[in-house]
């Protein structure tokens, strides 16, 4: 049975590069109805902290990963580590050095490792210095901890990223020498920055929570992680991890580094939102309604905002900008709106229509518009010069959903209230 791991270390929060390396094991796993298994690196006592384990495995289940048994600690382990070490001095493989215990390199070889994304690679044990199995505090090195640990687990594929090629020749040595089969290994393309640089905080965020605060779906920033290292067609650029996992082929992965663009995220963002309901998608809005000190008058209307507005939000933070001003009547005014209502016959216009629009007892869309309409043909004067001046009026922006939706939504004293104020 395939079998793999993810194996992150709980220094730190998620960084994409590492939640991409635990998508594509979590793909290859349920592809294959294999398992799927996390293994934690905290032997570095005084970096480690719980909390970010805690913070790393909450990432994932948000991105929708699920493991087959329990993570297992390498914190717990360091006996074992201990033991098969000493066994290996024991066969005259390693020796000691104090209170450190070191593996004895033979020269001359030659390893060759069959990887599943870039083919064949050659090592030469000549380049490889002897190595540390245990420190002489105790503590077991990298690569060995790994080793035993994966033995252990029954690893038969380890997907990582191509920082750890040069690792693959030493692990492969312990493998036999502690008379193991070895796992099959795939290295992976690191991801980059849109300028080809190693990605980080200059290139936009490099965690999962940052993303998560930013307003991004957790199956948006799955889909676009998974785009980075396969490509399963144009076709298929929008899907979710369900439909990822029936047409996944670790074949067609790509072995060039692939780079990291937001804009193609936030594209992807906005199609997932599209996909969801409306109804989906009002927690994360009543979240930020919330953290911005704003209430809906009901959840039906505040439906119905999101309703309008779902498919020109690329992320959960745009859309307080666009429709604060269905909340609150302080709402902020863009710099073209102020601009759209500066010119004296745009105010003219404006008292034109609200007269007009007082004067009428249907406030449907149809009617609404009928009224902007005929007021424009009047004045000779194209829909435009009317509908630009309105929407500022009442929303303070120069775009969003359709006018006269907006209108009826906000309701006649609100709407007449904020022309009269405007013009």
């Amino acid at each position: 049975m395939v079998t793999v791991r993810f194996a992150p270390s709980p220094t730190g929060y998620l960084h994409l590069g590492s939640a991409r390396t635990a998508l594509f094991n979590w793909l290859y796993a349920r592809h294959e109805n294999g398992r799927f298994l996390v293994r934690v690196e905290d032997t570095d006592r005084k970096r480690s902290d719980k909390k970010f384990l805690e913070e790393i495995l909450r990432d994932l289940r948000w991105l929708g990963l699920d493991w087959d048994a329990e993570p297992v600690l390498q914190s717990d382990r360091f006996d074992i580590y201990r033991q098969k070490a000493a066994g290996l001095v024991a066969a005259g493989r390693a020796y000691r050095d104090g209170e450190a215990v070191i593996f004895r390199v033979e020269p001359g070889r030659t390893i060759v490792v069959e990887d599943m994304i870039h083919g064949r690679i050659t090592f030469q044990t000549d380049d490889i210095k002897d190595q540390v199995l245990v420190k002489s505090d105790g503590s077991p090195a990298y690569n060995f901890s790994c080793v035993v640990d994966d033995d252990f687990l029954g690893i038969t594929h380890i997907l990582r990223g191509d920082d750890h090629i040069s690792n693959t020749p030493k692990q492969v040595l312990f493998y036999e020498a502690l008379d193991r089969p070895a796992p099959r290994f795939g290295h992976m393309p690191l991801i980059m920055g849109a300028d080809g640089a190693k990605l980080s905080k200059r290139h936009g965020g490099v965690a999962v929570e940052e993303y998560k605060q930013e307003g991004f779906l957790p199956e948006a920033l799955a889909n676009y992680l998974i785009l980075l290292g396969w490509y399963p067609g144009e076709e298929h650029e929008v899907l979710t991890l369900e439909e990822a996992v029936g047409m996944f082929d670790i074949k067609s992965m790509n072995d060039v580094q692939a780079k990291f663009d937001v804009q193609k995220l936030k594209w992807l963002n906005g199609e997932h939102i599209m996909r969801r309901s409306a109804s989906a998608l009002l927690p994360a809005i009543k979240e930020r309604l919330a953290a911005a000190g704003l209430t809906a008058p009901s959840e039906g209307y505040l439906l119905k905002v999101v309703e309008l507005y779902q498919i020109r939000i690329k992320t959960f933070n745009e859309f307080l900008p666009l429709a604060d001003f269905f909340f609150r009547d302080d709402f902020l005014w863009e710099e073209e709106a102020k601009t759209a209502l500066a010119k004296d016959e745009s105010r003219e216009l404006l008292r034109l229509f609200t007269a007009r629009l007082e004067s009428s007892g249907d406030f449907s869309p149809e009617a609404i518009e009928k009224l902007c309409r005929e007021l424009a043909a009047e004045r000779k004067v194209k829909a435009a010069a009317l509908i630009h001046p309105i929407r500022a009026a009442v929303s303070g922006k120069t775009r969003g959903a359709g006018l006269f939706e907006i209108l009826e939504l906000l309701g006649r004293e609100r709407v007449l209230r904020r022309l009269r104020s405007a013009a």
